[in-house]
């Protein structure tokens, strides 16, 4: 098992900036992908970021040229850097990765707990 602990959320002005980490309580499997979903309320969750070995990155549309995601493996962390933030951004972001366990198994899903964005004036 691993725990996802997300970290970084707060109040900002639309404009501002703002960078959301997320560690994990073990190293995960080199070729394990990563993201970042965000949920807001009476909308639907929304993969707004993520990373791999084997593919890199990628990213909503919404989020495109905005939001940078990117992974340290030796600190265990994954981090979603947001910038010229919106008021449409708001959202509980949760922090997901896929770790795969071979074929009996298949891969494990692993959520955080989410940490709250809030974009406003």
């Amino acid at each position: 098992q691993v725990q996802l602990a997300e970290s970084g959320g707060g109040l900002v002005q639309p404009g501002g900036s703002l960078t959301l980490s997320c560690a994990a309580s073990r190293t995960l499997l080199k070729i394990s992908a990563m993201g970042w979903y965000r949920l807001a309320p009476g909308k639907q969750r929304e993969l707004v970021a993520q990373i791999t070995p084997e593919f890199g990155t990628d990213y909503a549309d919404s989020v495109k040229g905005r939001f940078t995601i990117s992974r340290d493996n030796t600190k265990d962390t994954v981090y979603l850097q947001m910038t010229d933030l919106r008021p449409e951004d708001t959202a509980v972001y949760y922090c997901v990765a896929e770790e795969p366990q071979g074929l009996q198994i298949g891969v494990l899903e692993y959520w955080g707990q989410g940490t709250q964005v809030t974009v406003s004036s």
